[in-house]
């Protein structure tokens, strides 16, 4: 049952993080490498790569009395849509050309406030998404498919 899921899920966005606390990029595709996405300064291992579900960006506005979030403001690489990510835990990951392994809960910062509102960091507890470690580079698209690799 836990293996199970009612169909894949979607690479809706996909954004790059150039340098700490910089605007985020908008991509179409990025080449997914063992330390993270080309062009994203991101950290090797554990952290390599931020993803987010497109369904709690809703919630996160509501939370934070907002009208909506766009993905750029929350800071994660992707935007993944049509399947549950916390259940995809613990079992290797297909995105696109890759496979990743999620490796701890995507906390929100600080940064939240400033970005959102006040009661933003609150808003994203629980929604804000997961950090993911590379088991397979490859290329990634919006509009790739997300599924179970194992």
């Amino acid at each position: 049952m836990l293996a199970t899921h009612a169909g894949a899920g979607r690479v809706d966005w996909i954004g790059l993080r150039p340098a700490r606390l910089e605007p985020l990029i908008s991509v179409e595709a990025a080449e997914l490498l063992e330390d993270g996405l080309a062009g994203d300064h991101a950290r090797p291992g554990k952290r390599a790569l931020t993803l987010i579900q497109a369904e709690h960006l809703p919630v996160i506005a509501a939370l934070a009395r907002l009208d909506s979030i766009a993905p750029d403001q929350l800071r994660r690489n992707l935007v993944i849509s049509g399947i549950t990510l916390t259940a995809l835990r613990n079992h290797p990951v297909r995105i696109g050309g890759a496979v990743v392994e999620f490796t701890t809960v995507c906390a929100p910062c600080s940064r939240m406030e400033k970005a959102l509102g006040p009661g933003s960091y609150n808003a994203m507890r629980g929604h804000g998404g997961w950090c993911a470690t590379v088991l397979e580079p490859g290329l990634i698209r919006v509009g790739d498919r997300v599924t179970r690799a194992g």
